[in-house]
């Protein structure tokens, strides 16, 4: 699309304008909600037109990569940086360019084919949802936000994103991107709350554009705003399109001033140690011994708690005799 202006993307300077001379920065809004209606219209233009100009070219972002490819891509970009995702969901599809083709394999085929990405229990979501596509969608994964919800492993970020994407339609996408965004040019705090909360979601759908696919557009700005300028820490007002209106700069940036935020730790935690028995078998090709496991992590309650967690969350099947594999159905 086009926009009537361009916005200031960049400045020599190390600053961005303020309010005129003698005017005060206008106190945040108490109803955040109406405080989006007000701005949308100003926030949009600016921040659609810095996306045309600054966004990434990542493939499922491409015509070619189809509601499919998009939906994989959601999935593995859940608390997993785009570096690390690019060469994994490359190779994804070009093993299952349609959901059909994942169907057909084991679930413990996606585990491994998941690689290092990260909370595995993903793959056997996405499997899911592509064995449920076959069954009830003819293999197409579906358009409609409802029928997209109602598949297992989707929520409501993953539906949204999916309709808005692949699709165009006008749904709000929240994200911890765009939670950031809205948290800090509309509401005027550094970070929104640590879950989403039914105010969110109001200000972010008072916030989308009226045009179906103007407010497609905006979700992936916005999002792309939030993971490239307006980033969690060392944010870079002086490249923000939005920033001589954003209420938290204009406030002076305000320190959080909420609960701590949560922060991801993994050394010495059982997300480690079910992560190296899993390389264990996903590097096997045939069942694995108690004693292959038994050598990646030297604190046996601790291995052993999280060998009990991968084979409740399905990651692992036992066998007799002490074996165990990947999932097989």
């Amino acid at each position: 699309m086009t926009a009537p202006t361009k916005p200031p993307h960049s400045s020599p300077a190390d600053t961005v304008p303020g309010p005129p001379p003698g005017e005060q920065p206008s106190p945040a809004a108490p109803d955040p909600t109406a405080a989006g209606r007000a701005s949308g219209a100003r926030l949009h233009s600016p921040v659609i037109d810095w996306f045309e100009e600054h966004a990434r070219d990542l493939p499922w972002r491409r015509p070619e990569a189809g509601a499919w490819g998009v939906m994989v891509s959601e999935f593995m970009l859940q608390q997993t940086p785009v570096s690390r995702v690019l060469p994994v969901y490359e190779q994804w599809l070009a093993r299952w360019p349609r959901p059909a083709d994942l169907a057909a394999e084991s679930p413990g085929e996606a585990v491994r084919a998941w690689g290092r990405l990260g909370y595995p229990r993903r793959a056997l979501r996405l499997h899911g949802a592509a064995v449920a596509i076959t069954e009830r969608h003819g293999g197409d994964v579906p358009a409609d936000h409802a029928q997209l919800l109602a598949l297992p492993g989707i929520g409501e970020y993953t539906a949204a994103a999916v309709a808005s994407f692949a699709h165009g339609q006008r749904h709000a996408v929240l994200d911890t991107n765009v939670r950031r965004v809205f948290a800090r040019a509309v509401t005027g705090v550094q970070y929104p709350p640590n879950a989403t909360t039914a105010a969110e979601r109001k200000l972010a759908r008072a916030l989308l554009p009226e045009d179906e696919k103007t407010a497609a557009r905006w979700a992936a700005a916005s999002m792309e705003l939030g993971a490239l300028v307006c980033t969690a820490r060392n944010e870079s007002c002086r490249r923000c399109p939005i920033a001589a209106q954003c209420a938290w700069r204009l406030a002076g940036k305000p320190a959080h001033d909420g609960p701590a935020r949560r922060g991801q730790t993994y050394a010495g935690t059982d997300r480690q140690v079910r992560g190296k028995l899993l390389a264990v078998l996903r590097d096997a090709h045939a069942p694995v011994p108690q004693a292959a496991l038994d050598r990646v992590w030297h604190e046996p309650v601790q291995r052993a708690r999280a060998l009990d967690g991968l084979v409740a969350d399905g990651l692992v099947e036992p066998l007799p005799d002490g074996l165990y594999r990947l999932p097989l159905t």
